[in-house]
C-alpha cells in the first residue's frame, strides 16, 4: 500500500513558497492578458455604404410572399418549409455542426477514464495466486492560460451560425423559387386559355373566308395564310400543356413529393403587383440578409482561427492524475492502492516552421473571408439595385405593350369592317390578327416578368423568417455584434 507521510514546513519556507506561487499567478496572469487576442467588429472592406437610387414606401415583411394574397401560394410556401428535401438536409448539416461545438466544447473539461486488467500467467509464480488484477482511473486537464481553447471554441461557433444562416438563405430561396413556379404555371395556364381562344377565333375566320372564297370574294392563297396562322397557333398550344405539365411536376418536386402524385393547383390568378417596398438603408440590408451574415459569421470563425494558431505558439500547461488498485487476486484487491499527480508545462521550441507556417495559412483565410464578406455585400447591394430599375422599366414596358395591344385592337377592328367592305385585302386582316394574338401572348408573358422581377426584389430585401424548425437558445452571437 502506498501511504504519504505528513511532514512538517519551517514557516519561513511556508512564507517564502506562498510568495512565489503568488509571483508565478501574476505572471501568467500578466501574460494571459497582454497576450490573449482582442477582438473588434470586423467590416467590409468598403469606403461608405451609399444609399439606394430607389426606393418606395411598403414595408417588407419576413415573409415577404403574403404580400401577393395568395392563400394557395401562402399553404404551398408552408408546405414546402417542412417537405422539401433540400431543406431538411440543410437543417441536419446545422444539427452536425451544433454537435460540432459541443465536441470542441469538451476540451474545457478534464478527461476522466477507467480502465480494469486481469491476467492469468503459467506456470503460477511461486505456485500461488495467478491472478493480476487491477482496477484504475486516469485523469487529465489542459489549463486554458492563453485562451487557445475558448478561442478555438468560439470559431466552431461561429461556424454553426454560419450553418444555420445558409439554412435560412436556402429557406428563402426556396420561397422564391416557389412562387416563381406557382406564377409561371399561372402565366402557362392563362397562355393556354388564350391560345384555345385564338384557335377557336382563326377556326370561325377561315370557315368565313371559305364562304368568301365560294363567291370569288377572295383568294385561295388568304385561305392557307389563314390555315397557316391557325397551325401555329396549335404549335403554340402544345408549348403551353407541355409547360404547364412540367411546372407542376416542379412544384411536387420543391414540396418533396414525386411527380407522379397530381397536386390540386387550381382557383388562382396572376397577382396585381402593388408599389414598390422600402429599400431601407445599406446598412440595415447587411444585418438582415442571411446570406451576408453568414459570410461575416465565416469572417469570425476564420478570426478566431488565426488567433489560435498564434496562441499555439505558446506554453501549454496540464494536470493529471491516476489511481489504481493491484492485486493478485479478487480477494485484497481493494487493500493495495496508489495514485500519482503530475503537472506538465509544454513549451514548443522548434517545430520546423510549423506551428507559423499554420498560423501564416489562419492569416490568409481570414483575409480571404474579409473579402468574400465584402463580395457577398456588394453582390446584396446590386441585387437590391438590379431589381429596383427592372421593376421600374418593366411597368414601362407592360404599360407600351397594354398601349400597342388596345391600338392592335382597334386597328383590328378597322380592317375587318374595311374587308367586309371591300376596301382592304385580306392580307392586312390576316397580318393585324396574327399580331394582335401575339401582342395578347407578349404581355402576358410581361406580367409573369414583372412578378419575377417583384419576387427577386422581396427576395432580395428579406431576411429570414420562422421556418417551424426551431432550436432553443438561438439567439446568434453575429447579431449580437452587429447591434454593438
Amino acid at each position: 500500500m502506498v501511504k504519504n507521510n505528513m511532514v512538517r514546513v519551517n514557516p519561513k519556507i511556508g512564507r517564502w513558497r506562498n510568495l512565489w506561487i503568488f509571483v508565478c499567478i501574476l505572471f501568467v496572469g500578466t501574460l494571459y492578458f497582454n497576450c490573449s487576442p482582442k477582438y473588434s467588429n470586423l467590416s467590409p472592406p468598403i469606403e461608405e455604404f451609399q444609399e439606394f437610387s430607389t426606393s418606395g414606401d411598403t414595408l417588407v415583411s419576413g415573409k415577404w410572399w403574403e404580400v401577393f394574397n395568395d392563400e394557395k401560394l401562402n399553404t404551398l410556401i408552408d408546405t414546402a418549409m417542412q417537405s422539401n428535401l433540400n431543406l431538411a438536409a440543410r437543417w441536419q448539416q446545422f444539427i452536425a455542426s451544433r454537435a460540432s461545438v459541443r465536441s470542441q466544447t469538451s476540451n474545457r473539461w478534464p478527461t476522466l477514464e477507467a480502465s480494469a486488467q486481469t491476467a492469468r500467467t503459467l506456470p503460477e509464480p511461486d505456485f500461488v495466486g495467478g491472478e493480476n488484477t487491477q482496477l484504475g482511473f486516469f485523469s487529465s486537464y489542459e489549463v486554458d492560460l492563453w485562451g487557445r481553447i475558448g478561442t478555438a471554441i468560439n470559431a466552431e461557433r461561429f461556424r454553426s451560425e454560419a450553418s444555420y444562416f445558409d439554412y435560412e438563405a436556402l429557406s428563402l430561396s426556396l420561397s422564391a423559387e416557389i412562387a416563381t413556379t406557382w406564377y409561371q404555371l399561372q402565366a402557362a395556364k392563362k397562355q393556354l386559355k388564350i391560345t384555345e381562344d385564338q384557335i377557336k377565333t382563326n377556326e370561325a375566320i377561315i370557315k368565313l373566308i371559305r364562304s368568301r372564297f365560294v363567291g370569288g370574294q377572295i383568294r385561295a392563297v388568304d385561305i392557307l395564310r389563314q390555315a397557316q396562322l391557325l397551325e401555329s397557333t396549335k404549335e403554340q398550344k402544345i408549348i403551353f400543356e407541355t409547360n404547364v405539365e412540367l411546372l407542376k411536376n416542379q412544384l411536387s418536386v420543391l414540396l418533396g413529393r414525386q411527380p407522379q402524385i397530381q397536386l390540386s393547383l387550381d382557383g388562382s390568378s396572376l397577382p396585381n403587383i402593388s408599389q414598390l417596398p422600402d429599400a431601407g438603408l445599406p446598412l440595415d440590408l447587411v444585418r438582415r440578409r442571411p446570406d451576408v451574415k453568414q459570410s461575416f459569421a465565416l469572417l469570425l470563425a476564420a478570426d478566431r482561427d488565426m488567433a489560435s494558431a498564434v496562441l499555439s505558439k505558446y506554453p501549454r500547461l496540464s494536470l493529471s492524475g491516476r489511481g489504481q488498485l493491484r492485486s493478485n487476486n479478487f480477494d485484497n484487491l481493494f487493500d493495495n492502492w496508489a495514485y500519482s499527480l503530475a503537472g506538465n508545462l509544454l513549451a514548443p521550441i522548434f517545430y520546423g516552421g510549423r506551428l507559423s507556417a499554420e498560423a501564416d495559412r489562419a492569416t490568409a483565410i481570414k483575409e480571404q473571408r474579409l473579402y468574400e464578406y465584402g463580395q457577398a455585400t456588394l453582390i446584396a447591394f446590386r441585387e437590391v439595385e438590379d431589381a429596383m430599375v427592372q421593376d421600374v422599366k418593366q411597368t414601362e414596358r407592360l404599360e407600351n405593350i397594354g398601349r400597342q395591344l388596345e391600338l392592335a385592337e382597334k386597328s383590328n377592328k378597322q380592317l375587318r369592317v374595311e374587308f367586309l367592305n371591300g376596301f382592304s385585302p385580306y392580307l392586312d386582316v390576316l397580318l393585324g390578327l396574327d399580331q394582335e394574338q401575339q401582342l395578347r401572348r407578349d404581355f402576358v408573358s410581361a406580367q409573369l416578368q414583372h412578378i419575377q422581377i417583384r419576387i427577386a426584389l422581396y427576395r432580395a430585401l428579406a431576411g429570414g423568417f420562422d421556418t417551424g424548425r426551431t432550436i432553443e437558445n438561438q439567439k446568434s452571437k453575429v447579431d449580437e455584434l452587429y447591434e454593438q
